[in-house]
């Protein structure tokens, strides 16, 4: 391998990266993807190669207290790996880009500086998303980076969309809905000619489902609504987030309860959604083999949410011609799926038992009305495209 591009999404606690080969011609090729995990407790480094083969798994020795200590494991396991190679450019996902970036941009120290500014609006993810782009900056300054965000594939919506109904003084501020998952949407709407073709040009609602969950309407590849807001707060229930809340319960938990700023985020982001209803866990694999009732009434929750929020975008789009389950849950969870899908019948859905089983891609019958498909994303992929194209590594398609 001569070049390649380093793609990489930090959290709290894990470095997740992928290597892939610069393409002669089309697309990335994908050497390998791992993470770093227990950043701060108990670190571990865990590589697979495009194969899924697995390269690395072990525990690291030494302290990895931040993302500079899992950047400096990953430049030696790279090095170890593909020291004759030439690292051509680094990606990363960025979780708010805000209204100004509506596309991928090449990092400079001044584009730095306005993506902090954005750490109020994604405080579980873009402290962490940028810590990773100063590192890279410090090790490796002459080394081009490019930052892609989570919120630029929901620019463009109709106006009513992205308005959140408070004074003009306030939104003008940069109050606005944003949507997020944009990554992950993109790269759905890229694979409907392939996978959907049926459906690429039509009203199709995508349900990202994972800890954190979302549902996009796409009309015509580009994306129509979102059911994230402001923040990664919106929307329907996820694993320890709300999802909608009524603005009036956060004055209680200020006004009433007297907790503060810090105390409220906390229960926001970290001990509410699936694990607050339970008060078991934010797993929806754990809650399903539960037998406690607390169990059931999260996943019921969940899917009702879920179904609502289907019905809600069926009509802002004006009806709907298929529906796509994406990210860990929605590509995995056959029981999930089926509940939602059941929730929604009386959309003309029909469900394919045995293809569901399988986990698609068509997971619904052939009579029914409304298509049903399983499509693994690939966010990584995603970000390698852009900074392939940002870098003027490959030729944009037509």
């Amino acid at each position: 391998m001569n070049d390649y591009a380093l793609i990489l999404n930090a959290g709290s606690s894990s470095l997740k990266f992928c290597v892939f080969q610069r393409p002669e011609t089309e697309d990335w090729h994908l050497e390998s993807r791992g993470q770093i995990e227990g950043i701060g407790t108990s670190p571990r480094i865990v590589v697979r190669n495009g194969e899924e083969k697995t390269l690395v798994d072990r525990r690291l020795d030494g302290a990895v207290h931040d993302a500079r200590d899992a950047l400096n494991v990953l430049a030696a396991w790279l090095k170890s790996t593909y020291g004759g190679a030439q690292l051509v450019g680094v990606g990363h996902r960025v979780v708010h880009g805000g209204a100004q970036f509506t596309s991928p941009v090449v990092v400079t120290q001044q584009i730095l500086v306005e993506l902090r500014g954005l750490v109020p609006l994604a405080p579980l993810h873009q402290p962490y998303n940028l810590a990773a782009i100063e590192a890279i900056f410090e090790r490796l300054p002459h080394v081009p980076q490019v930052a892609c965000f989570d919120t630029s594939f929901h620019r463009g919506q109709p106006a009513v969309a992205e308005l959140i109904p408070l004074p003009h003084e306030i939104c003008r501020g940069g109050v606005q809905r944003y949507g997020f998952h944009g990554l992950s949407y993109e790269y759905i709407a890229s694979s409907l000619p392939l996978v959907a073709p049926e459906i690429a040009r039509g009203r199709v609602i995508v349900a990202h489902l994972g800890s954190g969950a979302s549902l996009c309407a796409l009309k015509n590849g580009k994306s129509f609504d979102c059911s994230f807001g402001f923040t990664a707060l919106d929307g329907i229930c996820m694993a320890t987030r709300p999802g909608s809340v009524d603005p009036g319960v956060v004055l209680h938990l200020f006004q009433t309860l007297g907790l503060s700023a810090k105390e409220v985020e906390t229960i926001l982001y970290k001990k509410s959604g699936l694990l607050g209803i339970s008060g078991i866990s934010s797993d929806t694999r754990e809650l399903l083999r539960s037998g406690d009732p607390r169990a059931r009434l999260a996943l019921d929750y969940f899917v009702y949410r879920i179904t609502k929020e289907i019905g809600a975008m069926c009509a802002a789009l004006g009806g709907i011609d298929g529906l796509v389950f994406t990210a860990g849950i929605g590509e995995n969870s056959t029981e999930i799926r089926h509940r939602i899908c059941e929730s929604s019948a009386w959309l003309g859905i029909e469900l394919d038992a045995e293809a569901n089983s399988r986990n698609g891609p068509r997971i619904s019958t052939r009579g029914s009305k409304i298509s049903v498909w399983v499509i693994p994303t690939n966010e990584e992929l995603m970000i390698a495209r852009h900074t392939a194209l940002l870098l003027g590594l490959i030729e944009a398609r037509v």
